[in-house]
């Protein structure tokens, strides 16, 4: 069972976070920490059977190493997003390393992308290629809905409602919340449905998908991610862009233009507004920068 969760853990860092190979390498060196420390004290016992108790002892073995408080800290934030996925992924109910407490470290921000990068981006897309419309149509998705890659590839057709301007969209534990998306990406949608879904030969199983590959099927999260790195790379942007990067866009542009925090929440389908409240750190960063570079007394300043 540890090898099958550890190559979807993998992925999922991969697709849904977005990670570069490198950060993927040191969760999952981490994780493998974790389950050797397990083998060598509690042998036998499942990943769905550790408790908090499990997880202090072993917080507190790597106090003993004489680890530093940075790597306990980061180790403990790996368990917390291992767990995180479980309970995501409905192999758990809980997440025990949340009961672990976490050093205060300066939290490490997402990368975004800025406004004319998520155009130039948009641009890159040759809508005379036969299936440009549809991806232009995922960007736009995307970016106006701020969605998970995995909300996408499961969007309905009939869960479009073009006159109302909105979406409906089914997310984690399988709540549903209604999104307002932009007339441009909702043209998109109609030119793709038009100009493509309409000619592809559907399979009866994916019929309700919106989008769908050239075979007429669901799309799959490594299509969308593939997608997108190959329009970023045309687009001659050098950042590690995933479908990840353009939810994390959607908020910060909104929080950067003064959209109310629990809004957010909502339209992100975040249910703690804790976990919003990483884009008002980019928000004050932005401020900060924006400070800097154009307030008059700060001009000549290194």
């Amino acid at each position: 069972m540890w090898q099958s969760l550890r190559r979807s853990y993998r992925q999922y860092l991969q697709l849904e976070r977005g990670l570069s190979p490198h950060s993927i390498e040191a969760y999952l060196r981490d994780l493998d920490k974790l389950f050797q420390y397990l083998e060598a004290h509690y042998r036998g016992v499942a990943v769905t059977e550790l408790t908090p108790q499990h997880l202090r002892r072993y917080v507190r073995f790597l106090h003993e190493l004489g680890l530093s408080a940075r790597t306990q800290a980061r180790m403990t934030s790996s368990l917390r997003n291992f767990f995180a996925y479980l309970v995501e992924e409905g192999v758990r109910e809980d997440n025990p390393a949340m009961e672990i407490d976490l050093p205060r470290l300066r939290r490490h921000l997402p990368e975004v992308l800025s406004v004319e990068e998520v155009e130039r981006i948009l641009r890159a897309v040759d809508l005379s290629h036969p299936m440009g419309h549809r991806d232009r149509a995922i960007l736009e998705t995307l970016y106006a809905c701020g969605l998970r890659v995995s909300e996408l590839i499961h969007l309905e057709s009939a869960s479009v409602y073009s006159e109302e301007g909105f979406i409906r969209v089914i997310g984690k534990n399988n709540k549903e919340r209604y999104i307002p998306i932009a007339p441009t990406a909702l043209h998109q949608i109609e030119l793709y449905r038009q100009h493509v879904r309409r000619h592809l030969p559907i399979a009866s199983d994916s019929a309700h998908i919106l989008f769908l590959n050239h075979r007429g099927r669901k799309l799959s999260r490594v299509a969308v991610f593939q997608m997108i790195k190959k329009y970023t790379h045309l687009a001659g942007i050098r950042k590690n862009v995933s479908p990840h990067t353009f939810r994390h866009s959607f908020a910060t542009h909104l929080v950067e233009g003064g959209a109310d925090l629990r809004v957010v929440q909502q339209l992100l389908g975040h249910a703690s507004i804790l976990t919003t409240e990483i884009y008002t750190h980019i928000q004050r960063e932005y401020l900060r920068e924006t400070l800097l570079r154009y307030h008059p007394l700060h001009q000549g300043e290194d």
